[in-house]
């Protein structure tokens, strides 16, 4: 998680019922979240696999951009095919910048009459700068500082959702609805943070305590914070942006090659498209990988990697325990020639060598509703 800063934490509209739950609260991106609630993280990650589980992610930016160029405009900004975006669908797509650096990684959905983008917490306003000064005359960019954002994740979160609103039932991973939920107007796509299905939930934030206490009145539905959030993604070998994604590497590099577009590997015309593009063809030095480390220890962001020989090959970052995977897991850069599955590597915890082996991403398999 990004360390805290000296200036006061922002709220999001569930600020008092987290504190209702129990909450333990903690400085996270600008804001006072959820880190855990009372029957903890291990407990909250698994009830989160096994059922349905809310998270309250409005600290994450909202934003629209209205105009009739909108999609050809943010092209001009990411690698992926915006204009080839269908009604009411979603896409994963990346900031980048003139290195094929990644500025941040959003999601862009196309709502019909504007583009609905949701960026991290930590970047929002850095990505709204950066909408502004390189696309604001071809576009409205507006912030939706008055909305809220939770995430119902889990088997279970359909059926819960198609309690309230029965045509959710049809959705496929990543597309998009209005819906109205217990009579409040909501914006939902199916998508989320944890390799589960389920749905992210943009709400009016002066409706979104009236939706939470109405979600997690469900038996199936339980609160989850940021520690089960992060073990959620890091097993469904997500990336966390400023810890396996930032302005050092490259999509190619992170094993996200496939957000570029193939009309824009042909036509380029995004940042760094002459870096990304000979990479595509070429290769890199680098990329991320699963890790499994042997024993019980678990290895931490920034721990070194090296092989037999304690010659350096990257380094981790994003590591810890897997609760469902019941063992220790991490993600992180290794050089090429040493990437392949099966791979056997030394981490230095500590001063300490200890083995382990490179693996296949994710660590435990996505359940999203694809078919």
């Amino acid at each position: 998680m990004a360390p805290s800063s000296s200036a006061p934490l922002l709220r999001t509209p569930l600020h008092a019922l987290h504190a209702e739950l129990g909450a333990k609260l903690v400085g996270f991106a600008g804001y006072e979240m959820p880190v855990q609630y009372p029957t903890g993280i291990l407990a909250e990650h698994a009830h989160c696999r096994a059922a349905a589980g809310l998270f309250d992610v409005s600290h994450m930016g909202q934003v629209t951009l209205t105009g009739a160029d909108a999609a050809a405009a943010l092209e001009a900004l990411v690698p992926g095919d915006i204009m080839g975006l269908g009604i009411h669908r979603t896409r994963y797509t990346v900031f980048t910048d003139e290195a094929g650096g990644i500025l941040d990684d959003l999601m862009v959905t196309n709502a019909g009459d504007h583009l609905f983008l949701v960026v991290n917490a930590g970047c929002k306003c850095d990505d709204i700068d950066h909408l502004q000064k390189r696309i604001g005359s071809r576009v409205r960019v507006t912030e939706l500082a008055d909305r809220a954002l939770l995430a119902l994740q889990g088997p279970q979160a359909a059926a819960v959702m198609a309690r309230f609103a029965p045509e959710t039932a049809a959705m496929k991973f990543m597309s998009f609805s209005p819906a109205t939920v217990g009579g409040i107007a909501c914006w939902l796509t199916r998508s989320g943070y944890t390799g589960e299905d389920g749905f992210e939930i943009s709400v009016p934030g002066d409706s979104a305590e009236k939706l939470a206490r109405l979600l997690l009145a469900q038996p199936e539905v339980k609160p989850i914070g940021l520690g089960a959030r992060d073990s959620l993604r890091l097993e469904a070998g997500l990336c966390l942006y400023g810890h396996d994604i930032d302005r050092a590497t490259t999509p190619v590099e992170a094993d996200l090659a496939w957000v570029v577009g193939k009309r824009r590997r042909d036509s380029g015309g995004f940042p760094g498209a002459a870096t990304i593009r000979r990479q595509l063809a070429e290769g890199t030095a680098r990329r991320r990988v699963g890790i499994r480390p042997d024993g019980p220890a678990p290895a931490r962001e920034q721990t070194p990697i090296v092989d037999a020989h304690d010659r350096p090959l990257g380094s981790v970052t994003s590591g810890g325990f897997g609760p469902t995977v019941g063992g220790p897991i991490a993600m992180g850069y290794v050089a090429t020639v040493s990437a392949a599955e099966g791979t056997p590597v030394m981490l230095l915890v500590r001063g300490q060598k200890r083995p382990a082996k490179i693996v296949k991403l994710p660590f435990v398999p996505h359940r999203y509703a694809k078919g």
